[in-house]
């Protein structure tokens, strides 16, 4: 990764217009398409962002408005708790889809391929839903 710009983590420039303290963010979805070259080009119609602190604690996410009028229940694009889970998990296939073009920084951040790490995270957001139910 080194020192070049990133697509998929974003280190804040000026300050976020979320309501946390957050300091970057990791871009879990949006829509995108190859170039003629075969370079991802993105477009933001669909979004989800992860936004951390200073430390990497996930604060949230928050998500495009296209997302947020296809779930009513949600009155705010920044979600946490229970209704950042249920985000996650009813798009999960589609964030794993996306992280997978962004494979070698995924790994970086997270630890593990988008595969294995979705894998293991969607029991554990399963979890945390069953806990508040």
């Amino acid at each position: 990764m080194g020192n070049t710009k990133s697509a998929f983590i974003r280190e804040y420039q000026r300050k976020s217009k979320s309501p946390w303290e957050d300091h970057s963010t990791v871009l879990l979805l949006a829509d995108f398409e190859f170039d003629d070259d075969e370079n991802i080009k993105l477009s933001f119609t669909q979004y989800v962002y992860q936004h951390r602190d200073s430390a990497g604690r996930v604060l949230g996410i928050s998500v495009s408005k296209s997302i947020l009028e296809d779930n009513p229940e949600f009155d705010s694009q920044y979600l946490t708790g229970i209704d950042m889970y249920i985000t996650l998990l009813l798009l999960k296939e589609d964030i794993q889809g996306f992280c997978g073009h962004f494979a070698s920084e995924f790994e970086a951040i997270y630890g593990l391929p988008p595969q294995i790490y979705f894998e293991a995270t969607e029991l554990h957001w399963a979890e945390k839903l069953n806990e508040t139910l």
